[in-house]
């Protein structure tokens, strides 16, 4: 499956595609704005930044009690949550600004929070939102081992228990994205996803990562290990705390988008061929949840519209609540899937479902 080139029908539900392009293209054509980030765009920027690096200079201040520098970590861990998702994810999608300067600026923020940009971009932009869902081939879904999302992978006894430790799991995510996960990418990532094995890495694009990496340790453990008058183990303890807060809040955003009731898990034939259109297949593979919350909604960057953001991915995530209509309405018009969870509750139960059967052999 991993060398296999999977190929869309894209013939099919041609009209569905069309009009839905229109209508959406339509929406920011008749209202006069801009796809990209608007004001209320830019000010939650500033907010989920200043959730992550003020509460780091405080730290540095020297002047909180260790209880207060606990609390500082935990309200960066919803700062990473929110450049994570609100920031990060829009600018590295080029859906922030029509400047690719701009876009490539803010998404570095996602090397500030421990990540790497370029891999994840390989990562998240082609292997995830083009092959969604098909084992092999979306790492979202096949690259733990411990952990069984589709019922086309291969089965293990230790996924036996993972509807029960899969909450744990998930809160390790971003520690092992920082110390680990982004190094084995460089081996078997080709040059943005190409099948090509002669495509290589950019020089440029490779040195910044263990770069980024270095800095990023110096500055959130070296530094406060070294001037913040705390025992060695408050530091530490923070550190990790904020990365478990984070790596939770992360995994079980997109987690609830893909393996919930009623999303497919496609088998393409021998010649890597699946019978839908690609905008059809990401409706069949994608779901919402809480889209009537707008708190939600607003922290964790539109997400919980992820059905909008596989079908408009360089659409900013501040549209999606307004074009969302618009997509649900077309899709029942031409008979066409359209997921949604209900409320954030509905969701969570829905995965753990989902999670415990994949925990059966047969599943």
């Amino acid at each position: 499956m991993d060398n296999l080139r999977i190929k869309f029908n894209n013939r099919r539900n041609t009209e569905f595609v069309s009009e839905l392009k229109s209508r959406v293209n339509g929406y920011f054509e008749e209202n006069k704005i801009s796809p990209y980030a608007n004001t209320a765009m830019v000010i939650k920027t500033i907010v989920m930044y200043s959730l992550y690096f003020i509460p780091f200079a405080l730290i540095l201040t020297n002047l909180l009690s260790t209880a207060q520098v606990f609390l500082m970590y935990t309200i960066m861990g919803f700062g990473i949550l929110g450049l994570g998702c609100a920031v990060q994810h829009d600018a590295n999608h080029s859906a922030y600004s029509k400047n690719e300067t701009i876009n490539r600026f803010l998404g570095f923020s996602l090397n500030l929070i421990g990540g790497n940009d370029y891999m994840w971009k390989i990562k998240h932009n082609i292997l995830h939102h083009t092959y969604t869902n098909i084992h092999g081939k979306d790492e979202d879904i096949s690259v733990v081992k411990i952990m069984r999302f589709s019922p086309n992978a291969p089965y293990s006894p230790v996924h036996r228990f993972q509807h029960i430790f899969a909450w744990l799991a998930y809160s390790t995510l971003t520690l092992f994205w920082v110390f680990y996960f982004d190094f084995p990418k460089l081996k078997r990532y080709n040059g943005f996803g190409s099948p090509n094995p002669e495509v290589k890495h950019p020089v440029n694009e490779v040195i910044m990562l263990f770069v980024s990496k270095i800095v990023y340790f110096a500055v959130m453990i070296v530094l406060p290990l070294y001037i913040v008058n705390q025992p060695w183990w408050v530091i530490i303890g923070g550190f990790v705390l904020m990365h478990f807060i984070a790596g939770f809040l992360l995994t079980t955003t997109f987690q609830l988008a893909h393996i919930v009731e009623d999303t497919e898990h496609p088998v393409p034939a021998e010649d890597g061929s699946v019978d839908a259109a690609w905008f059809v297949h990401q409706l069949e593979t994608t779901a919402n949840f809480a889209t009537h919350n707008k708190v939600l909604t607003w922290f964790i960057g539109g997400l919980n519209f992820q059905v909008e953001h596989h079908l408009f991915p360089r659409i900013c995530s501040i549209h999606y609540p307004m074009i969302a209509e618009i997509v649900r309405e077309t899709a029942q018009k031409y008979d066409i899937t359209y997921n949604v969870q209900p409320t954030l509750g509905f969701a969570i139960s829905s995965h753990y479902k989902m999670l415990k059967k994949f925990s059966v052999k047969e599943a």
